[in-house]
């Protein structure tokens, strides 16, 4: 078992990295999460997300990333979660989730690798995993004592809420566990009854078909009965973190954040070449590394929150109308009938 001290050393290593929460957890398979997979997989609530669903027994079972693996180590990384104030732009914007604004990942995984250091210091094996199909990274934070898995099926660490993003450090090292986070949702639905298409359809349970942070990544049409409810959104959802309780009592909701990496320019969406939108908004999860769908989000968030008197704004949408792309022509038809729809309400 640990070390005399060395626990004391990873808490000190993480708290200078930057982390706000550190736990140990046993690698033994997370069997609950592999069936809540499994039966939602099944009922079809995944909605095509191959993430962690395309083999839930190799993403629920972190012995087999380490040979001789004996412990996870799991921190959480926080992230500015502020108020997002209106962009510059002459023309019309689009909205980028607070977790998608930067790399948050980058930050966290330099943090893990500095925790990790404290391990191999000691004669130990490690490798860090996080944002990956090789482990459910709630599942492990939430074994190891970071947090309790809220109504919005996100991990709300203690006093930071869910404004962190989550990885882990499997090690040969063994370690004692942490002891778990009680339930702090109670009978709270403000995430199920906030959310903008219905998607938490059960506490816990998110059904992917319906929620717009999973929709706007999604290979495909996107779903008419969910367009207005994208609003101008062109990237992820904050709607269930937003009305969150603790997520709205975290330090994180008074960090204002970047408000030019928070918005993207709309007109230069339609308008940049394929290298261009990769270059720039590259990081993001596109289906295929394929540009049109950062397009296929730019016409409909135009079609609801630019102003539909804009004779630009017309002329750039129109464009795909003549274009021979299916996708985009029927996304841009949308578009347009939805100014004008929005025209016709404000004239």
């Amino acid at each position: 078992m640990n070390a005399p001290g060395l626990i004391d050393e990873l808490n000190d290593a993480a708290e200078s990295a930057g982390l706000v929460a550190i736990g140990v957890a046993a690698v033994e398979p997370f069997v609950d999460t592999r069936e809540a997979l499994e039966t939602r997989k099944a009922e079809g609530l995944h909605g095509g997300m191959a993430f962690t669903y395309r083999d839930p027994q190799r993403s629920t079972d972190p012995a087999r990333i380490l040979p001789g693996a004996r412990s996870l180590v799991v921190g959480a990384f926080p992230y500015s979660a502020g108020s997002v104030s209106e962009p510059a732009f002459e023309g019309p914007a689009g909205r980028v989730a607070r977790y998608a604004v930067t790399d948050h990942y980058a930050a966290l995984r330099s943090a893990l690798e500095a925790v990790a250091q404290v391990l191999e210091a000691s004669g130990h094996r490690t490798r860090v995993v996080l944002d990956d199909n090789a482990l459910v990274d709630r599942a492990a934070a939430q074994r190891a004592g970071l947090g309790w898995f809220g109504h919005n099926a996100n991990l709300l660490v203690p006093g930071y809420g869910s404004w962190v993003v989550l990885g882990s450090i499997i090690t040969d090292a063994e370690l004692v566990p942490s002891v778990p986070v009680p339930d702090g949702c109670g009978t709270c639905r403000r995430c199920l009854d906030g959310c903008p298409t219905g998607a938490i359809v059960a506490p816990g349970v998110v059904d992917a078909r319906r929620c717009l942070a999973w929709l706007v990544q999604a290979e495909g049409t996107f779903p008419l009965e969910f367009r207005e409810a994208l609003g101008d959104r062109i990237y992820g959802c904050d709607e269930c973190q937003e009305v969150c309780p603790p997520a709205r009592r975290s330090p994180q909701a008074k960090q204002l954040i970047d408000v030019e990496a928070s918005w993207v320019e709309l007109l230069w969406m339609l308008q940049a070449d394929d290298e261009a939108l990769i270059a720039q908004l590259g990081r993001w999860y596109i289906p295929r590394r394929d540009p049109r769908y950062l397009r296929r989000n730019a016409l409909l968030a135009i079609g609801n929150a630019a102003n539909p008197h804009d004779v630009d704004v017309r002329a750039a949408v129109e464009a795909f109308v003549l274009a021979d792309d299916e996708m985009l022509k029927e996304h841009a038809k949308w578009s347009l009938q939805r100014l004008d729809e929005r025209a016709k309400a404000y004239a």
